[in-house]
This record gives structure tokens, C-alpha cells and sequence, in this order.
């Protein structure tokens, strides 16, 4: 049974303070009933600087529970580190906030959903984009088959990062460190949760660009539960004005450029994202009659700060997470299949209840298009 808002202020505290963990305390600032009470980030003198007073810094996150146990905890560490200061907010019983990926490995970040679960502490998983009212309403016309049955998506990821970013952090020139672990997961959560499960997956990677360790450029095709089939693009080695950053507006930190970057096909009708737009022939449907475009509207709002009060909503016990523990796993189990069938270039299959994968060598893609039409 689902609880009514109390009003009492719900104390957050944020494992590190790095730019996410800033904008993180930013949205606390502005978010109704919640405050910051306290940061656990090892550069202690650089935080302090950077809030207020009266908020606790703590070198580490065993520290601050011996001190102090907050309501909930936003883990935005380094990615290594989600899974370590996730079971200790488990093992205390403070429900967890943890940045996108869950984790860098597939079998840990299963392992701390099933200890949560048992633990009865809830864990949130950061893909706040499912916060965005843009993607909110994209996703509710599509669930209301507003646009007929989902057919296709074709989602497109590209921006160019300077030598300057790779120089300053040599790690990010290190396998495991590309787009498709550190941007993509994104793109593969928003594409879940607009089309459902994915079920299959094919992928290629290529490095010719720069020659480093990890990837500069990926595609892959990705079949769904439902049986309609995605098409993704990611590189930051292309200059182009087509990125979630780049279009949607949600960061300003990034330049506009008012296209769109989500491409979904229906059979009735067709919506881009983010400029909400829905495509429809006038008239029957066929190739040959006049098509139209109507822009849906909405109310902006900045998705963090949706996150921060979905998540006191959460510890409240006010309603269940958007994005789970398990359902950021499932995002993370698509990225680990796009890796594995980018180095095997076999199809790699992936179980609907998401309890095992495995890797054909049997069947080609176009033989699982085929086998569901």
C-alpha cells in the first residue's frame, strides 16, 4: 500500500562530488522537501568549498554511516565504485540513487539487485531521461497506440570529443571506456522504454579513427520482444548535430541545434524525439497521399530535479521506483550484449526475463526477422 506525502523533509546525502554529484546537489537545492545533509567525496577541502556550511563531509561512505544515516543515498562515484557503496547503503538499509551504468560489470550489478531485494531496501538506477516530460509523452503516445504498432526505432548518437578529454584521463583511451559503455546505455534505456525488451542483438565496433583500446564508433541492430527492430548509431569521433545532448535542450551546457535523434515508425503514424513531432498521411494510408506533421505539446521541466522528487517519493514508500535496480540491469545487460556481439560478430540472444543470455552461432538476425514475421 502506497503511503501519503507527510511533508517531513527528506535528508540526501551524495557520494561523490564530482560534475554529476554537483548538478545532483544543484536539483536538491531546488526540489521541494529535500535538503542536502551531507557529502561523502575524499577531496574533502574542495567540497566544503562548494556547499554550505552546515552540510557533513565525510572521506568515506563507512564514515558517514557511523556518523550519520540520511534517508538516501545518491551514489555518483566513479562506476567501479557503484557497486561497493551500493551494497553498503544496502547493508544499512538507505535506499540508493546510482548513476547511470549500475555498474561496469553485468554479473556484480545482478548480484546487488537480488541482495537488495532480500534486504527490502530499494535502489534506484540514474537513467533520467524517463524523467524528461518530452520522453514521458513520446512514451505514453506510443503505449496508447496513438501510432499503431511500433514497427522500427532508429536512434542516432554523435558528437565529437577533443584529444583534451582523452589527455586529461589516459583510462578513457582503455577498453571499456568507449561511447558504447559511457554514452550509449542511455540511448538503449530510453529505446526500452519506448519499444519494451530486447530479445537479440547484433553489433559491430570499429577504432580507426583514433587507434585507441576501446571503440570510436558502433552500430547495432537490436530486435524486440514485440518483434519491432532498432537501428543504433554511436560515435564521438563525428561531427554532427545529432545527439541527445545536442537536441533535447537539457543541459545548456551543450549547443542547440533542433533536430531530433529518435526516429520511431508505426503503422499508423510516425513520432521524432525530442521534437515530439507526429507524421501522418492525410487521408488512407499510402505512399502516394500528402503526409503532416502535428508538434505534441507539453510543460518543460528539468528531469533531475523530477528524478530527486520521484526518489523521496520512493523512500516514502509513495510510489515504486521508475527505474528499479533490476531495470537499470536490464539496460546494462543490452550494452554487455552489444559488446559481446561486436568481438564474437555472432548473434547474441538475450532471454525476455532477462535471467541468462546466450550466444548463437546457429542463427543470423535475418533469420530471427524472418522467424517473426
Amino acid at each position: 500500500m502506497m503511503q501519503k506525502d507527510s511533508g517531513q523533509l527528506t535528508k540526501l546525502a551524495i557520494v561523490g562530488f564530482g560534475l554529476i554529484g554537483q548538478r545532483h546537489a544543484e536539483a536538491i537545492e531546488v526540489a521541494p522537501s529535500v535538503e542536502l545533509a551531507a557529502i561523502v567525496e575524499p577531496e574533502c577541502s574542495a567540497s566544503r568549498a562548494a556547499v554550505d556550511p552546515s552540510v557533513a563531509i565525510f572521506a568515506d561512505i563507512t564514515q558517514m554511516f557511523e556518523n550519520f544515516k540520511p534517508d538516501g543515498v545518491i551514489i555518483a562515484s566513479p562506476t567501479t565504485l557503484h557497486i561497493l557503496h551500493a551494497r553498503q547503503c544496502v547493508e544499512a538499509g538507505v535506499p540508493a540513487l546510482i548513476e547511470k551504468p549500475i555498474s561496469d560489470d553485468l554479473a556484480a550489478a545482478q548480484a546487488l539487485t537480488r541482495e537488495a531485494a532480500q534486504a527490502n531496501v530499494e535502489l534506484l538506477v540514474g537513467h533520467h531521461r524517463r524523467f524528461n516530460p518530452i520522453n514521458q509523452r513520446a512514451h505514453g503516445l506510443i503505449r496508447s497506440g496513438e501510432i499503431g504498432d511500433v514497427r522500427a526505432i532508429n536512434t542516432i548518437c554523435w558528437f565529437y570529443k577533443p584529444d583534451y578529454y582523452f589527455d586529461n584521463a589516459p583510462w578513457r583511451k582503455q577498453k571499456g571506456a568507449g561511447p558504447v559503455s559511457v554514452n550509449l546505455v542511455h540511448d538503449v534505456d530510453l529505446m526500452r522504454y519506448f519499444c519494451g525488451e530486447v530479445v537479440a542483438v547484433q553489433a559491430q565496433f570499429a577504432s580507426a579513427k583514433r587507434g585507441y583500446e576501446n571503440e570510436d564508433l558502433a552500430s547495432a541492430i537490436l530486435r524486440f520482444a514485440s518483434g519491432a527492430i532498432g537501428t543504433v548509431s554511436v560515435s564521438d569521433s563525428i561531427v554532427s548535430p545529432w545527439s541527445w545532448e545536442f537536441t533535447s535542450d537539457e543541459n545548456p551546457a551543450y549547443p542547440s541545434t533542433e533536430q531530433s535523434t529518435y526516429f520511431i515508425g508505426g503503422s499508423e503514424a510516425s513520432i521524432t524525439v525530442p521534437d515530439l513531432k507526429v507524421w501522418r498521411h492525410e487521408g488512407a494510408l499510402d505512399w502516394w497521399n500528402p503526409m503532416r506533421s502535428e508538434p505534441e505539446k507539453i510543460v518543460n521541466s528539468d528531469p533531475l530535479i523530477n528524478q530527486i522528487i520521484h526518489f523521496r517519493r520512493v523512500i516514502l514508500g509513495m510510489e515504486p521506483p521508475l527505474v528499479s535496480g533490476a531495470e537499470g540491469t536490464k539496460s546494462l545487460e543490452v550494452i554487455d550484449a552489444i559488446q559481446r556481439a561486436a568481438v564474437s560478430h555472432e548473434l547474441v540472444q538475450l532471454d525476455v526475463n532477462r535471467e541468462t543470455t546466450e550466444v548463437s552461432d546457429e542463427l543470423s538476425l535475418a533469420e530471427v526477422i524472418n522467424s517473426s514475421q
